[in-house]
């Protein structure tokens, strides 16, 4: 959908500068800080949105046993 926003004219030079450093355009500069202030202020928690997503996921184990497979090289610290 196309609009019409009045946007003052240092913000422009602003937007500008930010939108060529990551080498897109304005409009998708303009689109993602949209969808930045729209998930902000959406009514859900940050949690509530990432909770449970990994829950069916059958290759990944369990967060302690994940951990303790990864430190396994490691000297225990009762030994230091």
């Amino acid at each position: 959908m196309r609009t019409l926003v009045d946007i003052p004219e240092e913000d422009i030079r602003s937007l500008d500068e930010i939108a060529a450093r990551g080498n897109r355009s304005r409009a998708a500069a303009i689109r993602e800080a949209v969808k930045l202030f729209l998930v902000r202020n959406s009514n859900k928690e940050w949690i509530e949105t990432g909770y449970g997503y990994w829950a069916d996921r059958v290759d990944i184990r369990d967060g302690v046993e994940y951990q303790q497979a990864i430190r396994e090289d490691r000297t225990p610290y009762e030994e230091l």
